[in-house]
């Protein structure tokens, strides 16, 4: 059993025999009454996000998940496909599942795949990836007295907000968690 105090982002744990895993957590402690517990899930079977709520001193389930490291195939819309690089056992995600995470996926890369039994539910990424712009309007010189942000299309179809100075064919590091600009890679 976990206790909900002890449930961060990325903590899976189980409920009602569903497997969720954390998005958000926020505590709460008003004046006298007790302590609660807030937190944004997503269901890992359907790919909904939900919002629950428990008292400080409840506990939930831990759920049996298990990370293996994958390769990234190929995607056909509506599926995923990875292939476990020892056994070259190939493995399907629905893409409703992992929502936005398609962006980030390239060709033969390798991420964590979570596992509840023999069913693959999410993907991990890594907090940061290095992008191509393929797409930036030019910055309008004089325009850099205050913080301006144009739109740039990435390699991956993905349109960010970025500074002025971003130009195409640059590099820049893209946070996974947010889909927003960090900072240009040299």
């Amino acid at each position: 059993m976990i206790s909900v105090t002890d449930l961060r982002a990325g903590t899976a744990f189980q409920m009602d025999g569903n497997p969720y895993v954390v998005l958000r957590y926020s505590h709460t402690k008003l004046g006298r009454g007790g302590a609660t517990v807030r937190v944004s899930v997503r269901n890992l079977k359907t790919g909904n996000v939900e919002e629950k709520a428990f008292g400080a001193g409840q506990s939930v389930e831990e759920a049996p998940v298990a990370k293996k490291r994958m390769q990234y195939l190929y995607s056909d819309g509506k599926t995923i496909v990875f292939m476990d690089p020892t056994t070259f056992e190939q493995f399907e995600m629905r893409v409703s599942i992992i929502g936005d995470k398609i962006y980030f996926l390239k060709d033969g890369e390798m991420v964590q795949v979570l596992f509840w039994g023999s069913e693959a539910l999410d993907i991990e990424l890594p907090p940061k990836i290095d992008m191509k712009v393929v797409e930036a309007p030019p910055g309008i010189k004089g325009n850099s007295a205050t913080n301006m942000w144009k739109q740039a299309k990435l390699e991956n179809g993905l349109t960010v907000k970025v500074p002025l100075f971003i130009n195409m064919g640059d590099m820049i590091r893209v946070d996974t968690r947010t889909s927003e600009y960090v900072e240009r890679v040299k």
